[in-house]
């Protein structure tokens, strides 16, 4: 265990390395560097780089929960809007598509690091649990026709996630707006009673929910 200034001196020091480097090129040395550390003192507070990554999951998890919970003044509408959005990032926003490469060779290794695996089941679990919940709430609220929660937060995350592997791995941005309008046209239209409609991309979104709680990494 480590004190929370160092943690989160580490983790955000992660975050950059990872953006930098991506994970298969990722060190302990990388990370120290992104610090005024030394490599030595990151080994006081973590045993390995598989550990530094295992708490670099939780602390991400920890910042997506935070934006949740900043979140819940939007109507339920809104909320459904900005998570589309936060995952449709803007293709332009290199830091943020290097952090995902990253993430990306991260997730590669799941099928043969039980840890690992364990890690994106939790994560796949909130995003799963945030869906359905902002869809529960719709229905609850008379926004959203009658539907299945659970059956419609699976079929966005997939689409969510082939858009984004797509664009990472073929170099093609017309993926994400693509898919984007195809969830606004196809799969929320057809939820949203009479008078209802899909904000517009931009016009909300969890970074400026979650303004309060200060910066972090996605």
């Amino acid at each position: 265990m480590t004190d929370e200034s160092a943690r989160d001196e580490i983790m955000t020091a992660t975050y950059e390395a990872l953006c930098e480097h991506g994970y298969t090129e990722l060190t302990t040395q990388a990370i120290a560097d992104q610090t005024d550390k030394s490599k030595s003192l990151l080994f006081y507070h973590y045993d390995s780089k598989d550990d530094i990554i295992s708490a670099f999951f939780d602390f991400l998890l920890e910042h997506f929960d935070e934006r949740l919970a900043a979140s819940q003044e939007l109507s339920p509408v809104e909320r459904l809007a900005a998570l589309v959005d936060w995952f449709l990032y803007d293709p332009d926003d290199d830091e943020r598509a290097s952090f995902h490469t990253a993430m990306l060779e991260l997730r590669a290794q799941a099928p043969y690091d039980e840890r690992f695996q364990a890690h994106l089941r939790r994560s796949d679990d909130a995003l799963r649990a945030a869906f359905e919940g902002i869809l529960q709430d719709g229905l609850e609220t008379g926004v959203f026709r009658d539907h299945d929660p659970a059956e419609t937060a699976t079929v966005l995350i997939a689409a969510l996630d082939g858009a984004r592997i797509r664009q990472l791995t073929m170099d093609r941005d017309a993926y994400l707006e693509e898919v984007r309008s195809g969830i606004a046209n196809v799969v929320v239209a057809d939820l949203l009673v009479e008078g209802e409609s899909f904000p517009e991309r931009g016009t909300v979104s969890l970074e400026a929910a979650d303004a309060a709680a200060g910066d972090a990494p996605e």
